[in-house]
């Protein structure tokens, strides 16, 4: 994604599928993108960060509810995180915080900005 399609919103964190940071949608769900080959999802939808906001700019829900709960620091683990809480409403594990966090454990933030991104899944 990242090289053959000039994609650069999804990250290239651990090649191992420990950290989230190159989470995308395949159909709506989460795929770590490190753990899948692009011929694995043939005819299926691939959508990354890059295309969350409406062609008119407006930002997808859980992209402006990061903004508002400053759910972020560095922002390098940010594309992963967004595209894994759209994940986790989506698949409906966003009914408590409780859940959110454990739906969201894979997904590694250094700067331990984590108050803020259940915060911010709660508002999206």
């Amino acid at each position: 994604l990242r090289d053959h399609v000039g994609l650069t919103g999804t990250k290239k964190g651990c090649d191992h599928g420990q950290c989230g940071a190159c989470t995308v949608l395949v159909d709506g769900k989460r795929v770590l993108s490190c753990l899948s080959f692009a011929v694995m999802n043939d005819g299926k939808e691939v959508t990354t960060v890059e295309g969350l906001a409406s062609s008119d700019g407006k930002l997808h829900p859980m992209q402006q509810a990061f903004i508002d709960h400053d759910a972020f620091q560095c922002g390098y683990c940010t594309p992963g995180q967004i595209m894994s809480a759209i994940g986790c409403v989506n698949e409906g594990h966003a009914n408590s915080e409780d859940d959110i966090r454990e739906y969201m454990s894979g997904d590694i933030c250094r700067c331990a900005a984590y108050p803020n991104i259940v915060a911010a899944v709660v508002q999206a």
